[in-house]
């Protein structure tokens, strides 16, 4: 029998958002849909919904990305699909691929993908605002638990998150794969 690892904080705060979306909770995602263009954690209309899921002592990093993380959700609920995530990365350069794969203007989705990953940690809100919005239009899903780690670790002085992005973004556009996702 295979042994399960247990799930990480990022995974359960972003299913508890899923299951706002899944309960089509209006009002929570209206909510958390004020965070945005604001600060992380300034918008207390989205305390009640993001304050519960948080550790109890968490870094301040952490909880501006929980912030973060919670308002574009709530404009963009769309994730990966379980079986999708367990094969293939799923970051935000997979997701970027997979926008560039249905996109009629393939180096236009490069170069916005290319400014996104320039982003200095204090535009990055901004960045990925229009980012998701960009993937909304398209209906390009999000690894929301992926992100909210990835935010974490966004000013690393090796550029780690950045490279794993790009790497995702130009395997699945070099391999000629599709990044396909289920239903679609």
């Amino acid at each position: 029998m295979a042994e399960r690892m247990p799930i990480q904080f990022e995974d359960r705060f972003a299913q508890a958002l899923a299951e706002l979306a899944q309960r089509d909770d209006r009002a929570a995602l209206a909510a958390l849909r004020r965070g945005l263009g604001k600060p992380p954690g300034t918008a207390p209309e989205m305390f009640p919904y993001v304050v519960p899921l948080l550790p109890s002592n968490p870094s301040w990093r952490l909880e501006r990305a929980c912030y973060l993380v919670a308002s574009l959700f709530a404009l963009h609920p769309l994730g990966w699909e379980g079986d999708e995530r367990g094969r293939r990365l799923t970051n935000l350069g997979a997701s970027f691929a997979l926008l560039a794969q249905r996109s009629s203007n393939r180096e236009g989705v490069t170069r916005r993908f290319l400014h996104l990953l320039l982003a200095h940690e204090d535009e990055l809100g901004e960045h990925l605002r229009h980012a998701i919005g960009l993937l909304r239009s398209h209906a390009v899903p999000v690894d929301w638990g992926r992100l909210l780690r990835d935010i974490q670790g966004w000013s690393h002085d090796d550029l780690r998150v950045q490279r794993q992005w790009a790497r995702a973004y130009y395997d699945t556009l070099g391999s000629g794969e599709e990044a396909t996702v289920s239903g679609s």
